[in-house]
C-alpha cells in the first residue's frame, strides 16, 4: 500500500461524504461509507463514530482491520458499521467500496410490502438484474452474523434493498459507488413520484432494459467523471475536506 494512494483514497472518500450530506442523504451521525485501502485486502477506511458527514475530512477517516482494530485515526468505529461493512468486504473481495445510507426515496421503497425497483425509467434500467431484496428484517446489525447474511444475499449483485431498513450499494471504487447511490436514489424518487399519480406504471421488457444496464457498465469512466465533478466544486466551496 503506497502512502500517496491511501491519501488519495481518503480525499476521495471525504469528498463523497460531503457531497452526500449536500444531497440530503445524511441521517444524524448514522450510516456509513467504507472503502478497502488501496493494495490491501485486510484494511478499510470508514467514517468515525459521532461525526456528521458534512464535517468529514480526509484525516479524520478511520483506517481499521476487518477485525475492528483501529490502525490509523483517533476515532472509533461504530458497532453497526463494523458489523455490516467488514463482512461484506471480507466475503465479497470485489466490493472495494460499500456505501450504506438511508436515502429518502430508496429507503421508502424498502418500506413497501413487495417493494421493487421497476424498469420504468432509464435510471432504474441502469440497475437491471443488479439488485437483490432482503425481505426479512433482522433488527440492528449488532454482530458480524448480520453482515455475513447480507453479504450472502448480495452474491454478485451491486445493490441490496433491506426491508424496513434501507439500501446498500457496493462497487469496485469510490466514484462508481457514489455514482450508483445517486442514480439509485433518483430512480426510486421518480418511481415513487409516478406511483402517486394513481396510474399504472409501465415497465419496459428485459430486452430493452438489459442493454441499458450493459451499456452503463461498459463505460467505467462514469464514476470517475462524477467524482471529479464533485471534487471540483468542493475545491472551490469546501476545500477543508482534503485536510
Amino acid at each position: 500500500m503506497l502512502a500517496n494512494d491511501l491519501t488519495q483514497a481518503r480525499i476521495d472518500l471525504a469528498a463523497v461524504f460531503r457531497w452526500a450530506a449536500r444531497l440530503g442523504y445524511q441521517t444524524g451521525t448514522c450510516n456509513h461509507f467504507s472503502f478497502m485501502a488501496p493494495g490491501r485486502n485486510d484494511l478499510f477506511l470508514v467514517n468515525p463514530e459521532g461525526y456528521f458527514w458534512m464535517e468529514i475530512t480526509a484525516s479524520n477517516l478511520v483506517l481499521c482491520t476487518l477485525d475492528g482494530e483501529v490502525v490509523e485515526g483517533n476515532g472509533t468505529v461504530e458497532r453497526t458499521a463494523f458489523s455490516l461493512h467488514a463482512p461484506v468486504h471480507r466475503l465479497k473481495p470485489q466490493a472495494r467500496a460499500c456505501f450504506h445510507a438511508h436515502t429518502p426515496h430508496a429507503t421508502a421503497l424498502c418500506l413497501l410490502k413487495g417493494g421493487r425497483l421497476l424498469p420504468v425509467v432509464q435510471e432504474a434500467m441502469m440497475f437491471h438484474d443488479q439488485v437483490v431484496y432482503d425481505d426479512d428484517y433482522s433488527g440492528l446489525a449488532l454482530d458480524t452474523a448480520e453482515g455475513e447474511r447480507v453479504a450472502r444475499l448480495l452474491g454478485d449483485k451491486e445493490v441490496i434493498f433491506m426491508r424496513n431498513h434501507g439500501p446498500m450499494v457496493v462497487a469496485p471504487d469510490i466514484g462508481q459507488a457514489i455514482y450508483s447511490l445517486y442514480y439509485l436514489e433518483q430512480a426510486c424518487r421518480l418511481q415513487l413520484l409516478a406511483m402517486q399519480s394513481g396510474q399504472p406504471l409501465d415497465p419496459v421488457p428485459d430486452r430493452l432494459a438489459r442493454p441499458v444496464m450493459e451499456a452503463v457498465h461498459s463505460v467505467h469512466a462514469y464514476g470517475d467523471t462524477f467524482l471529479t465533478a464533485i471534487k471540483r466544486v468542493l475545491d472551490k466551496e469546501e476545500p477543508d475536506y482534503k485536510s
